[in-house]
């Protein structure tokens, strides 16, 4: 009978030591669901600080290149080259020659060749949708 009563505590030990256990990991998985949230949040704004960190470091080059570029806009040098270039100015007595390409010709022969393929007895919309795809 001894025997017996040592096998039923050993039981009762073991029931205590995994109700002990089944405790220990319902109190782990609580806590973990109670960090999981900060924690991701976390994460997710270290993100966005080193995104808007690099989208400083960017705006702050763009900076410097739009003020090296006003520099450059103070010198009356640079205005009339700019002048010159992007508007075709000249001085008084200058003469300025620009120089087109002759493909001007192929060009008209292009136009012809879709006008000629766009029939008369087609509505309107299937004339308009024919242009469309021709052209681009």
């Amino acid at each position: 009978m001894s025997d017996f009563v040592a096998r039923r505590q050993l039981s009762f030990r073991s029931r205590r030591n995994s109700g002990r256990a089944l405790a220990l990991w319902t109190i782990f998985f609580i806590l973990a669901l109670a960090i999981a949230p900060p924690v991701k949040h976390y994460f997710t704004q270290r993100a966005q600080i080193s995104a808007l960190n690099s989208q400083l470091a960017s705006d702050n080059k763009a900076l410097e290149a739009a003020r090296q570029e006003l520099l450059l806009w103070q010198d009356p040098e640079y205005i009339k080259s700019q002048a010159r270039e992007r508007l075709h100015f000249v001085l008084p007595g200058e003469r300025q020659y620009i120089v087109t390409e002759n493909g001007t010709a192929s060009n008209t022969d292009e136009g012809t060749k879709v006008a000629n393929s766009l029939t008369d007895g087609q509505p309107w919309y299937s004339r308009l949708i024919a242009s469309i795809t021709e052209a681009g």
